[in-house]
């Protein structure tokens, strides 16, 4: 469940900059883009409102993957008509049917293990999904293909079929009276009045916008760069991931809460430099290594984040806590991110299409075999053909585009690392005398 889970996503998501860029909708990357936290912004009332209360979770699951992966077959017949406002809809529609599944997910894996500790081994094998549909997209050569839409189409159907074969998960608040303030995450708002709990929110809403910059223009980025096939390349970053993830604990241990977020946040920044500075003469290990980054990247911040949110949450209300942490990072945060990101990408790279154009044109169509594949996550392209200016031109224009993110990233950082005081981070916090 968990590998075809991601293996959807990841399969469309994540050379969806190159793939509308180098087929003239690259102005419709914001929209598409911010198709993912609008949904994870709605997902938690769909939850709340009918999923948790009325029907079997993997019933719920099944349906919702059906449909949403019948909505983005659509995706290719709009998009090859240069409809761009179409194809941002169906994106929404189908995330819309998308992200609640990833709650639902998490409530049949909880409901049916008997140790919850087992669930990070069946976690991981979604970012195994996504690893295997970026090396498949490459391996395909789709990572500028409207095919990955029809990948990923299928694959829902497929995941959406299997769910209806899983253990049976009863709705978990089926019978129960509707409960507003749960619904509304009022309690956990409740959780803002506490300084150090607020410059945490703050800081992770506000670094969730130059987060964006990468999910959203990287691919278009190693492309231009010279790397084969941009899907392969950037699945290193999800490889560091599961290396780091198993590293968190030993970290945490010895950095504590403060130190382990300033660390990701820091991290962030590097990447952005290594991605800006590594520009002007192409410095492959410059770039790979921003991608590499990755897994300090996210793990760092995300997970600490999600750690931290847990333990400051009294425990009546953990559920709300981590769903309003999603609400502000993975939605508000990754919605102005895209947003601003897709917007300064049309301003800062206005050589963009011109050189797609000209890489394009010295660049023969081949096929390669599996093994071959596996090794374009490394393989970059000869730029010799292309005109030497034009190159130089963008390429300065890339490092700008970059460096604008890194000092959001810093001044982000510095705020956090002045402001962020907690005694005790494993207390959790009073709501009651806080209301």
């Amino acid at each position: 469940m968990m590998f075809l889970q991601f293996f959807t996503w990841g399969a469309w998501f994540v050379t969806l900059g190159q793939c509308l860029g180098e087929n003239g909708l690259k102005d419709f990357g914001g929209g598409a883009y911010g198709s993912a936290p609008i949904a994870a912004i709605v997902a938690p009332l769909f939850l709340g409102l009918i999923a948790d209360r009325f029907f079997a979770s993997q019933i719920v699951m099944g349906a919702l993957m059906v449909i949403g992966g019948g909505i983005l077959w659509m995706a290719p017949e709009y998009a090859a008509a240069k409809n761009g406002d179409a194809l941002v809809w169906i994106l929404r529609g189908h995330m819309l049917c998308y992200m609640p599944t990833l709650g639902l997910g998490n409530t049949i894996v909880f409901s049916n293990v008997a140790d919850q500790s087992q669930f990070p081994k069946i976690r991981v094998w979604g970012t195994i999904g996504w690893i295997v549909a970026g090396l498949t997209v490459g391996y395909l050569g789709w990572s500028s293909s409207f095919n990955i839409f029809k990948l990923a189409s299928i694959c829902s159907v497929i995941l959406g079929v299997y769910c209806f074969t899983l253990p049976h998960t009863p709705a978990p608040a089926k019978g129960k009276p509707m409960d507003i303030r749960s619904l509304l995450m009022l309690d956990a708002f409740k959780m803002l009045t506490n300084v150090p709990f607020f410059v945490f929110i703050l800081c992770s809403t506000l670094i969730c916008i130059p987060l964006a910059y990468y999910y959203g223009n990287t691919a278009n980025y190693l492309s231009q760069i010279g790397f084969k096939e941009p899907a392969s390349t950037m699945t290193l970053g999800q490889m560091s991931e599961i290396v780091f993830m198993l590293l968190v604990p030993f970290f945490f241990r010895r950095l504590g809460v403060k130190w382990m977020i300033v660390v990701g946040m820091a991290a962030w920044v590097v990447r952005y430099l290594l991605f800006a500075f590594g520009a002007s003469d192409q410095v492959i290990w410059m770039i790979l290594g921003a991608v590499l980054l990755h897994g300090v990247c996210y793990d760092f911040f995300f997970v600490t984040g999600f750690m931290y949110t847990d333990s400051k949450a009294p425990k009546e209300i953990r559920g709300q806590a981590q769903s309003m942490l999603v609400f502000f990072t993975q939605g508000i945060g990754m919605f102005f991110g895209f947003w601003i990101a897709g917007a300064k990408f049309t301003q800062a790279v206005p050589k963009y299409e011109e050189l797609v154009n000209a890489i394009k044109a010295i660049t023969p169509e081949s096929k390669t075999t599996f093994i071959e594949s596996l090794t374009q996550m490394f393989s970059v392209a000869d730029r010799k053909g292309v005109d030497a200016d034009l190159l130089r031109e963008t390429m300065l224009q890339w490092r700008e585009f970059w460096l604008l993110p890194a000092g959001m990233a810093a001044v982000i950082l510095v705020i956090f690392l002045a402001a962020f005081h907690d005694r005790d981070t494993t207390k959790p916090i009073d709501t009651e005398e806080t209301a």
